[in-house]
Formats: C-alpha cells, sequence, structure tokens
C-alpha cells in the first residue's frame, strides 16, 4: 500500500480489525519512511456493478457518491455516521447480491428510499424530492400522504 503522505511504497499493518458487520476490515497502517499512519479499508467485491442513468450513460457503481448523497439528505439529522456507513453497505449488498451486472438508477434511487424510510423520515423526503424532482408544494403534500 503506497503511503499517501510520501508516496513510498513501504508501509506495515499495525492493526486489522473487521467493521461494517464484518464486511469490511479496516487496516492501520505505518509508513516505514515518514513514520505517519494512515487508515486503509478492504471491502469484499463479487463484481463492478454498472449503473445505467437515465440519460443512457453508464457508470461504475460509486460508493463515495451514494454516501454523499445520502449525507445530503440526513444533513443536520440526528443520524449517526455508523448508521450511514450502514445503510450504504446494506444497499451495496443488495446490489450484489441481485446477481445483475447492470442495475438502474432507479433501482438505486428505490434502494435508498426504502432505507431512508426506516432511518429517517425527513431525510426520505429530502431524497426523494430530488429523487422525483418535486417541482411544488403539492407534490410534497401527495409524497407525504402517500407515504403514512
Amino acid at each position: 500500500m503506497k503511503c499517501p503522505f510520501c508516496g513510498s511504497d513501504d508501509t506495515q499493518v499495525k492493526d486489522s480489525r473487521p467493521s461494517d458487520d464484518g464486511r469490511v476490515i479496516r487496516r492501520r497502517r505505518e509508513c516505514t519512511e515518514c513514520g505517519r499512519r494512515f487508515t486503509t479499508f478492504e471491502r469484499f467485491q463479487v463484481q463492478q456493478v454498472i449503473v445505467l442513468k437515465r440519460n443512457n450513460q453508464r457508470e461504475l457503481f460509486d460508493r463515495d457518491k451514494l454516501t454523499k448523497s445520502i449525507l445530503t439528505a440526513l444533513r443536520k439529522r440526528p443520524v449517526s455516521q455508523n448508521m450511514v456507513a450502514q445503510v450504504v453497505s446494506d444497499i451495496e449488498q443488495q446490489l450484489t447480491e441481485s446477481g445483475k451486472s447492470e442495475v438502474t438508477s432507479q433501482e438505486v434511487g428505490t434502494a435508498v428510499l426504502n432505507a431512508l424510510k426506516d432511518v429517517d423520515f425527513v431525510g426520505y423526503i429530502r431524497y426523494a424530492s430530488v429523487y422525483n424532482d418535486f417541482s411544488s408544494p403539492e407534490d410534497f403534500g401527495r409524497f407525504v400522504e402517500d407515504a403514512k
């Protein structure tokens, strides 16, 4: 593993432990050149999932992009970082276990909405407002009524 500080290829693992329900291994590493420590995460990946966007573009599933969109919906809400990480891991696992090599952005969005509904209703509504492109207060009202 290359040191992010000095670029040296010589680093040592100082500590390893599972996180995210055993689906991720967190490793603390130390660079033998500069002595600085950093953390890496190792995830099991069966296959690369491709996301088919609404404009017919294809891109690799991006865990960080999904995390950012969920964090945006949950901004200033009482939801822990660990809960967000768990939601993202669950969605990623769900997509991987589907066995499909390609999923639509609608499938990803629906998975996020299903997860957020159980985590934080306000975050759920925020995400839905962007995902469903709400343009008026009536759109919010109809969605909230249907969600109850």
